[in-house]
C-alpha cells in the first residue's frame, strides 16, 4: 500500500482531516445565479468580473491557485500585479455569455499539474503577462467576431511575445493534516530583469454581514520577527490559525466588506474594504490598508525583481495555531514537499504500473489531477436566496428544500462553477479510480433530500434546477459499487440499497413524463444542446411533440442498470427479485417502443436507412421522422446490459420467470434482441437491437465520412456536410448540418456543439457497449472497421480503435504536435507550453483541436479510465470473466 493509499484510509476509517482542506475555491463566483440579486435574472451584468475586487461575495469565493477549508471560511490564493495592469491580478478573467462570439470563456492560462485525492500534493501553474493585460482588447474584438469566426484568445494579442510573461507554480504539501506547506516559485521566461508584486492573501469569506449577531472573525499580525512574519486568524467555529511567511514581506490588512461608496455611492460599513490592498498596491491609497495591522483580508507583500531566466521561490505555512514549535516553521520544508511529491509518483506508479508509457502516464496523472482541482465548496440556500430577492425571483422558485452546503466535482470551475446533474455521474468513474468513498459521497449528494426533489426529479444546474439531463445516475451509482467491491473487498450494501431507492423516485419521476399509453420519451434539454433542428427546452413550432430516439434510449439504459442493481441486491435479500422483473418488464417495452410494434408504422427505426430518428408528431395525429444523423440515433447502441449465467444461477426463481417473461410476452422480443438467447459462456444480453440492426447502425458509426473521425465518434455525420437537413415550416426552415467545431448558433448560449464535434462522455458509452456485446458475442460477430476498408474486426477491437483514436487528442503524433492544440504555435513547440495539457469540453471533429470550456476536466477526465481499461484488459480476458472485470482494472493496484 502507497502512502497516500493509507492516507485515504485513515480519512475513511479513522475521520483523519487530510482533506479539511484542498482546492475547493472557484475560479469564478463572479456572475453566478447564487450572487445574482438582479430583478431580470441577469446574473452575468449584476455581478460583473469588474466588480468583483471590490464586492463582496454571498455564496462562495473565488481565487487563483486557492485552497479553503471545507466549509470555505478561511481562505488562501495568489495576487500579483506586474506594476502594469490596471488592477490586482486577484482571479481569473473571462469573457460573459453575451461577450463573447462562442458564449462564456476564460481568457487565462492557468494548468493542473498534479494532485493527490487526499490533496497531500497539489501543484498549479498559472503563466503571468509581464505586459498589462487587454481586458478592453479581449471584450471590444470578440464583440466584432461573428459566430462564424475564430474564439479571440489571449495569446492573439501578442502579450506572450518575446516570453515575457512569468511562469508561477504553486505547490502545496500538508506535512500534516491541517498543518500545509506553501512553495511559490517564479519564474522570469522573459529576455530582461521584470519585477513582481508577489501577494499571498489570506482571508476570510464574508459571513458575518449575512448573519445578525454573529461573530466577525479576526486576521492580525503577531510579532515582528527577524526572518518571517506571522498573521494569526481567529474565527470562533473554525478555531485559530497562523500563516508564517518566511522573510520579511510587509503585511498588509483591510476587510472583506464591499466598497459600497465606489460600486453604488452609499455609505461603507468602515474605511477599509475589499479593494483596500489593491488601492495600496496598484494606485497608491496609503489611508486604504488599517495601520493597526488587522482585518478580515491579508497578505503578505514581496517585491520582487526577478532576472531573466531566474527562478525565485517563496515559502509560507498555514497551519493550527501554536502547533509547530517556535523557530522550527520552515526547518526540513523542501525536503518535506519533495516527500509528498515523491509520495505521489508512488501513487500514480501503482495505479498505471509498467503497462502505460511516458506520455500515457502524463495524459493519466494530468486528468486526475485535475478531477481533484476541480472540487469545489458549493453553498446554496435556495428559499433564503428567494426570500432575500427584493423582488423575490422566481427563478428555481420549486426548489426550497434545496440547502447545498458540500464539496461537490465540478464541470469546470471557471465556465461552470456549478454542478451540472449528468456530468456529474461520469465525474465519478475517474474520481472512484483514486478514491471510491468521495465518489460515493458525490452520488450521495444528489440522491439525497437536500437535493434530490421531493417529487423525485434530480437537480440539473442552478440557471434552471427544474431542466432535465439525461438519467445516467443508475448506471454510475452500480459502476462506482462495483469499483469499490474490488478496492475495499467487500459489498457496501447500504450504499447500494439507499441509491437503488432514490433511484426507484427519480424513475417514478421519469416516467411521469412518457407519452400517455406508450413507452416513449419526449421534450427538455437532455444534454444535448442543439443536436436538433429545434430548441428542445421552448415550445415545438408545429404543435405536438417530439418523441425522441435518444431519451427514449436513456430511459432504456435506465431500466438495465436498475434491473443490474436489483440483480446485485437479490444476491443478498430476496426481497429485491420482484424488482428484477419489475425492471425487466420496463425495458423490454421501453426498448420496444422504439420499433416497429403497431400498425402505424410511425416508429423510429427506419429500415430503409439503418438508422433511428426522432419522430414529429403533430397535432392532428400525423407524422414524420427528423432525419437527422446523429448521437440521437447512436444512442440506442449505448442501451446494453450483460447478464452473467453465475448470477441467474443463483437466483434460480429469477431465471425462471425470466424465461416466463420473455416468452409471454413474444410480441416484445420481435422487435428487439432476445434476452434468453445465451452467448459466450451462457451470458445473456440485454438490447434494444438485434444483430441485424447492430451491423446497420455499426456500418455508419465506423464509416469515416460518416461517424468516425480520426479522434473518436462525431456526434453528428459528416453526411450532413454535402447534405444539410432542413425542416419547413409556415414560411420558416429549420436545419442542421455538420458543423466540426464551434456553433454558429446561440441555441443554449452557443457556447457547445452537438453538430459535428467529438464529445467524451457519450465515446464512453458508446466504449463501454462495444465491450458489453463482445463479451456477449466474443468471436462470432465480426464487423467491417473503418467501413469499406476490407478489414474485419470484433467488438473489442472495434472498441480499442475508437479509444485509441480518443486518446491520440492529447498523444505527440510524429511531429512532436498534439491534436488537442490545433495550430496554436505556443502550445506545440515552446517546451514550456506544450506538455501542459487542457481537458475540453469536447473536440474538433476533424483535426481534433480542444473547443467550449478548457478545464472540463470533469468529463473528459474519464481518459484516465480509458487508459487504465485498454492498458490492462486483454480480449481473452472480457471473454473469460466478463464486464466485471472492468470495475477490477480501475480499482487498480490502489485497493485496501
Amino acid at each position: 500500500m502507497t502512502e497516500e493509499s493509507n492516507r485515504l484510509k485513515l480519512c475513511d476509517e479513522e475521520q483523519i482531516p487530510w482533506k479539511k482542506w484542498g482546492p475547493y475555491l472557484s475560479e469564478r463566483q463572479w456572475g453566478t445565479v447564487r450572487e445574482d440579486y438582479s430583478d431580470n435574472g441577469d446574473a452575468w451584468n449584476y455581478f460583473p468580473h469588474s466588480q468583483s475586487g471590490a464586492r463582496a461575495y454571498r455564496w462562495g469565493e473565488d481565487g487563483l491557485a486557492g485552497i479553503s477549508d471545507d466549509r470555505q471560511l478561511l481562505c488562501f490564493a495568489l495576487a500579483l500585479w506586474n506594476g502594469r495592469d490596471p488592477v490586482l491580478k486577484e482571479r481569473l478573467f473571462g469573457l460573459t455569455n453575451p461577450q463573447g462570439n462562442h458564449g462564456e470563456d476564460v481568457k487565462e492560462y492557468y494548468f493542473y499539474l498534479d494532485a493527490t485525492p487526499t490533496h497531500s500534493y497539489l501543484k498549479y501553474l498559472y503563466k503571468y503577462p509581464q505586459t498589462a493585460y487587454p481586458y478592453e482588447d479581449l471584450v471590444t474584438t470578440s464583440g466584432r467576431r461573428s459566430r462564424q469566426e475564430s474564439e479571440y484568445e489571449l495569446l492573439d494579442t501578442g502579450i506572450f511575445d518575446e516570453n515575457r510573461y512569468f511562469d508561477i507554480f504553486v505547490e502545496y504539501a500538508q506535512a500534516a493534516p491541517e498543518d500545509i506547506l506553501i512553495r511559490i516559485s517564479v519564474i522570469n521566461r522573459g529576455p530582461e530583469t521584470a519585477d513582481l508584486r508577489l501577494l499571498p492573501t489570506l482571508w476570510f469569506r464574508n459571513t458575518w454581514s449575512w448573519e445578525p449577531g454573529s461573530v466577525k472573525p479576526q486576521l492580525s499580525q503577531e510579532g515582528n520577527q527577524n526572518d518571517y512574519r506571522i498573521i494569526r486568524a481567529r474565527h470562533n467555529e473554525l478555531g485559530d490559525y497562523q500563516l508564517y511567511c518566511a522573510d520579511t514581506p510587509t503585511l498588509l490588512f483591510c476587510e472583506n466588506e464591499t466598497n459600497a461608496w465606489r460600486l453604488f455611492r452609499s455609505n461603507n460599513k468602515g474605511p477599509y474594504t475589499k479593494d483596500g490592498i489593491d488601492d495600496y498596491v496598484v494606485h497608491g491609497k496609503t489611508d486604504a490598508i488599517n495601520p493597526a495591522n488587522n482585518g478580515t483580508k491579508a497578505v503578505a507583500d514581496y517585491a520582487l525583481s526577478i532576472l531573466s531566466g531566474e527562478t525565485r521561490i517563496i515559502r509560507l505555512r498555514l497551519c493550527k495555531a501554536d502547533s509547530v514549535k517556535a523557530d522550527t516553521f520552515f526547518t526540513g520544508f523542501d525536503e518535506r514537499i519533495d516527500q509528498r511529491k515523491k509520495e505521489a509518483d508512488h501513487f500514480y506508479e501503482s495505479l498505471s504500473g509498467d503497462r502505460l508509457n511516458k506520455e500515457q502516464q502524463c495524459i493519466l496523472r494530468q486528468a486526475l489531477a485535475g478531477m481533484i482541482w476541480t472540487k469545489q465548496y458549493y453553498e446554496f440556500d435556495v428559499a433564503r436566496w428567494l426570500n432575500e430577492h427584493p423582488r423575490h425571483s422566481t427563478r428555481n422558485a420549486d426548489w426550497q428544500h434545496m440547502q447545498c452546503r458540500d464539496i461537490i466535482s465540478m464541470p469546470d470551475k471557471w465556465e461552470y462553477p456549478w454542478f451540472a446533474a449528468w456530468d456529474s455521474a461520469f465525474h465519478v468513474l475517474p474520481l472512484a479510480m483514486i478514491d471510491p468513498t468521495f465518489a460515493k459521497q458525490q452520488l450521495n449528494l444528489f440522491l439525497g433530500n437536500r437535493y434530490q426533489h421531493p417529487n423525485g426529479q434530480i437537480p440539473a444546474y442552478e440557471w434552471n434546477f427544474n431542466d432535465v439531463n439525461p438519467p445516467v445516475h443508475a448506471w454510475a451509482v452500480y459502476v462506482v459499487y462495483q469499483i469499490c467491491q474490488d478496492y475495499h473487498s467487500q459489498n457496501d450494501l447500504t450504499f447500494l440499497k439507499s441509491a437503488f431507492a432514490s433511484l426507484e423516485h427519480n424513475f417514478s419521476w421519469w416516467e411521469s413524463h412518457r407519452e400517455p399509453d406508450k413507452n416513449v420519451y419526449e421534450g427538455g434539454f437532455l444534454g444535448l444542446d442543439n443536436i436538433g433542428v429545434f430548441d428542445r427546452s421552448a415550445a415545438l413550432p408545429t404543435g405536438g411533440h417530439l418523441e425522441q430516439s435518444d431519451a427514449t434510449a436513456w430511459m432504456t439504459l435506465f431500466s438495465q442498470s436498475m434491473l443490474q442493481i436489483a440483480l446485485e441486491l437479490s444476491l443478498h435479500d430476496p426481497d429485491y427479485e420482484q424488482r428484477v422483473l419489475s425492471y425487466l418488464n420496463k425495458f423490454m417495452a421501453t426498448a420496444a417502443a422504439m420499433q416497429d410494434i403497431s400498425d402505424e408504422h410511425r416508429d423510429m427505426w427506419d429500415e430503409e436507412d439503418g438508422f433511428f430518428y426522432n419522430v414529429l408528431r403533430f397535432p392532428d395525429g400525423h407524422s414524420t421522422r427528423i432525419k437527422v444523423r446523429s448521437l440521437v440515433g447512436l444512442l440506442p447502441l449505448c442501451a446494453v446490459t450483460v447478464v452473467e449465467e453465475s448470477t441467474l444461477n443463483k437466483l434460480p426463481q429469477v431465471a425462471k420467470y425470466f424465461e416466463n417473461l420473455v416468452k409471454r410476452r413474444n410480441h416484445l422480443t420481435a422487435h428487439i434482441f432476445c434476452p434468453i438467447k445465451p452467448g459466450v459462456e451462457n451470458r445473456r444480453l440485454l438490447a434494444i437491437m438485434d444483430e441485424k440492426k447492430l451491423r446497420q447502425i455499426l456500418t455508419k458509426m465506423l464509416d469515416e465520412q460518416e461517424f468516425l473521425s480520426p479522434h473518436g465518434i462525431r456526434s453528428l455525420s459528416k453526411y450532413h456536410q454535402e447534405h444539410p437537413y432542413e425542416f419547413h415550416w409556415n414560411g420558416q426552415t429549420f436545419s442542421a448540418n455538420y458543423q466540426p467545431g464551434e456553433s454558429d448558433s446561440a441555441m443554449f448560449g452557443g457556447n457547445s456543439n452537438w453538430r459535428g464535434p467529438v464529445w467524451v462522455p457519450v465515446n464512453i458509452l458508446i466504449i463501454r457497449a462495444l465491450l458489453a456485446l463482445y463479451a456477449y458475442y466474443g468471436e462470432n460477430f465480426q464487423i467491417e472497421c473503418p467501413t469499406g476498408s476490407g478489414r474485419q474486426c470484433n467488438l473489442f477491437q472495434v472498441a480499442r480503435m475508437i479509444a485509441v483514436r480518443l486518446l491520440h487528442i492529447f498523444l505527440p503524433d510524429e511531429y512532436g504536435r498534439r491534436p488537442v492544440f490545433g495550430g496554436t504555435e505556443k502550445f506545440q513547440t515552446d517546451p514550456h507550453w506544450r506538455d501542459c495539457l487542457l481537458f475540453y469540453e469536447y473536440f474538433h471533429g476533424e483535426d481534433g483541436s480542444g473547443l467550449g470550456a478548457s478545464h472540463q476536466t470533469g468529463w473528459t477526465g474519464v481518459m484516465a479510465a480509458l487508459l487504465s481499461i485498454f492498458g490492462s484488459l486483454e480480449e481473452e480476458e472480457l471473454a473469460e470473466l466478463g464486464m466485471q472485470e472492468i470495475p477490477a482494472i480501475l480499482a487498480g493496484n490502489n485497493s485496501v
